[in-house]
C-alpha cells in the first residue's frame, strides 16, 4: 500500500534530517581509502584516500640481535570521508592510534597495515596516526626477499622501489612526498647515519641520533644506516654540509670507496653549474659492508654498496647518484614508468663528466651506443618512456634512455639544451612529474615540436632507422639526428668502461 505524505509528516521529517549531526551524515557517505594509489606498474603501492605531510620516526635498534622497536607518527590530510586506511608496513604492530583514540588494525595482503579508525575522518580534516611496532627486520620476507640489509654490526635500509615497509610505517609511492624527523637509539659505539641535519645525544650506554629532513622527500629516498662507521664532516667551497661515512671492515675496497666518495662535494658543485642550485641542505654518502652490488639515491645521503667501487675508484657512480638529486629525488616520478626521468639524465651525467674529464664527448658515447647495438638486439625492444615493470632497471632505459637526451641536445641546440637541463629541476622543483611534462617543457622551452623525437626514441620498441627523428644516418651532421657516424663500429670512448661499471647501481635483484 502506498501512502501519501502529509505536509506536518513532511515537515518533520525535514526537521530529523536538519538534527542529524554533520558527522553520521559524512558517516553514511564515507568509505575505505583504496589499498593501492593507482600506479599501473605496482598496484598495490602506495594507498588513497589521505595525503601525508610529515613522519616522526622513532626507533631503538640492537644490532647484535636485530631487534627493532619503534614508534612512527604520521601527520595527514583526509583527501576523503574515511572509515579506514591502510599503510604499507610489514613488521609486526603492536598498537595503532588514529587522532588520539585506539584504532582497530590488520596486516592484510603482502605489506598492507589496514587501520579501522574509532571514527570516521571527513574529508580535509587533520589525521593523526601512531604506530607502535616491533620486530627483527631482517627476518621478514616478502616475495622471497627482504627490504632490511643485515650488516656484520647492524643493518641497513635502502632500497628501490619498495622499502621503507620493514622500518616504518607509510605512503609508499613518490606521488605522497613529506617532511621527516628520524630518531635511533643504539648501544655507545653504535652509530646511526640517516637523511638530513643531525644532532645525537649519550645517556646510560645509549646514544640517540636524530636526523631531520625538511625538504619533501618520497619514501623510497628515505635511509638508516646502523652500524660502527667511520664518519666525515666537512662542507663544500659554497658551505654546503657533507657527510660521508665507510663501514670499517670493508677491506679491499675500502681506498677506492673513499676516493671516490670523498670527491662528492667537488661533484655537487660541478654538477650545480648543469642543473642549478642544489636542492637539499645537505649531502653526502656512505658505503656499508653489505654484499649487494648497487647504489641508491637516497636523498642528501646516497647509499653505496662496496661493489662499486671492487675495480678501483669511480667517480662516475658517484656522478650518477648525485645528479638523482635533481632529476629523481627533487622532481621525482609520477608513475614509475616515467623512469627515464631518473635514469636517462643520470646516466647522461656521466657523460657530460665524461666531456669534462676529457673521455669521450656525449656525441661520441652516443655513437658508440646505437653502434654497438644491431637491430635484431633485445636492448631495441625496451622502451625507456614505458619499459614495463620487469624491465624499469633495463640497461637500455640507461643507454637508449640517454642517447634520447644527446638527440635532444642536438635537435635543440646547445643553449636551448642546457636552459632545458638548468630549468627543469628549478621550474618542478620538490614536485612530481610525467615524460610528457617534460616533453611540453622542452617544446616550450626550444619553441621546438619534439613529438617525434620522444615517440622514435623512448617509445618505438625497435632501432631508429636512419634519417628518423633522433636516429643515425651516416655521413651526416643534421641538427637533431643523432648518433651520426661513418663507420659500422664507432671507437669506444675512454670512458665507456668505467660507465657500464655502474650498471649495476639499480639491480636489486643481487
Amino acid at each position: 500500500m502506498r501512502t501519501r505524505l502529509t505536509v506536518s509528516a513532511a515537515a518533520g521529517a525535514l526537521a530529523l534530517l536538519l538534527s542529524v549531526p554533520a558527522s553520521a551524515s559524512a558517516a553514511a557517505q564515507a568509505g575505505p581509502g583504496a589499498p593501492g594509489i593507482g600506479d599501473p606498474y605496482y598496484p598495490t603501492a602506495g594507498n588513497g584516500g589521505y595525503d601525508v605531510s610529515h613522519y616522526d620516526i622513532r626507533l631503538k635498534y640492537q644490532p647484535a640481535t636485530d631487534d627493532l622497536e619503534g614508534t612512527t607518527t604520521i601527520l595527514a590530510t583526509a583527501g576523503q570521508d574515511l572509515t579506514r586506511f591502510n599503510l604499507d608496513f610489514v613488521l609486526k604492530v603492536n598498537e595503532v592510534l588514529v587522532n588520539g583514540r585506539p584504532a582497530t588494525f590488520a596486516a592484510t595482503g603482502e605489506h598492507e597495515l589496514e587501520i579501522t579508525p574509532a571514527r570516521v575522518i571527513t574529508k580535509g580534516s587533520p589525521i593523526t596516526v601512531v604506530v607502535r611496532y616491533a620486530d627483527r627486520p631482517g627476518t621478514v620476507l616478502r616475495g622471497g626477499v627482504s627490504g632490511w640489509l643485515r650488516t656484520p654490526d647492524g643493518g641497513i635500509a635502502a632500497n628501490e622501489p619498495e622499502g621503507a615497509a620493514w622500518w616504518y610505517p607509510s605512503n609508499d609511492h613518490p606521488t605522497d612526498k613529506a617532511t621527516f624527523d628520524v630518531s635511533v637509539l643504539v648501544p655507545d659505539g653504535t652509530q646511526v647515519i640517516s637523511n638530513g641535519t643531525s644532532t645525537q645525544s649519550s645517556r646510560a650506554g645509549w646514544t640517540r641520533y636524530n636526523y631531520r629532513q625538511t625538504k619533501p622527500q618520497a619514501t623510497y629516498l628515505a635511509t638508516v644506516a646502523i652500524g660502527k662507521f667511520d664518519i666525515r664532516a666537512d662542507t663544500t667551497p659554497g658551505g654546503l654540509p657533507v657527510i660521508t661515512a665507510y663501514s670499517r671492515d670493508l677491506g679491499d675496497n675500502a681506498g677506492a670507496a673513499q676516493a671516490s666518495v670523498e670527491r662528492t662535494g667537488e661533484l655537487v658543485d660541478w654538477l650545480s653549474g648543469r642543473f642549478g642550485p642544489y636542492p637539499f641542505g645537505t649531502v653526502g654518502g656512505y658505503v656499508p659492508n653489505v654484499p649487494t652490488g648497487y647504489a641508491l639515491e637516497t636523498q642528501g645521503q646516497i647509499f653505496y654498496s662496496p661493489a662499486q667501487f671492487a675495480r678501483g675508484a669511480n667517480t662516475s657512480v658517484v656522478v650518477h647518484e648525485l645528479a638523482h638529486q635533481w632529476y629523481g629525488d627533487s622532481v621525482s616520478v609520477r608513475r614509475w614508468s616515467d623512469i627515464w626521468l631518473n635514469e636517462g639524465f643520470a646516466r647522461y651525467s656521466q657523460w657530460l663528466w665524461s666531456e669534462h674529464e676529457n673521455e669521450g664527448t656525449a656525441q661520441e658515447l652516443a655513437d658508440y651506443v646505437y653502434n654497438l647495438y644491431p637491430a635484431d638486439n633485445v636492448f631495441w625492444t625496451i622502451k625507456p618512456g614505458d619499459p614495463g615493470p620487469d624491465q624499469q632497471f633495463a640497461g637500455a632505459v640507461y643507454d637508449r634512455g640517454a642517447v634520447a637526451v644527446q638527440a635532444l641536445r642536438n635537435a635543440v641546440g646547445d643553449e636551448k639544451f642546457f636552459q632545458i637541463l638548468k630549468g627543469w629541476p628549478t621550474e618542478r622543483r620538490y614536485g612530481n612529474a610525467t615524460v610528457q611534462d617534460f616533453q611540453a617543457y622542452a617544446e616550450r622551452i626550444s619553441g621546438k615540436p619534439l613529438a617525434e623525437l620522444f615517440t622514435t626514441w623512448l617509445f618505438t620498441p625497435s632501432k631508429p632507422a636512419a634519417g628518423s627523428a633522433g636516429a643515425a644516418a651516416p655521413g651526416t651532421a643534421k641538427p637533431g639526428l643523432t648518433p651520426r657516424v661513418t663507420a659500422d663500429v664507432a671507437p669506444e670512448p675512454k670512458s665507456w668502461k668505467k660507465i657500464q661499471e655502474t650498471n649495476t647501481v639499480h639491480d636489486h635483484k643481487d
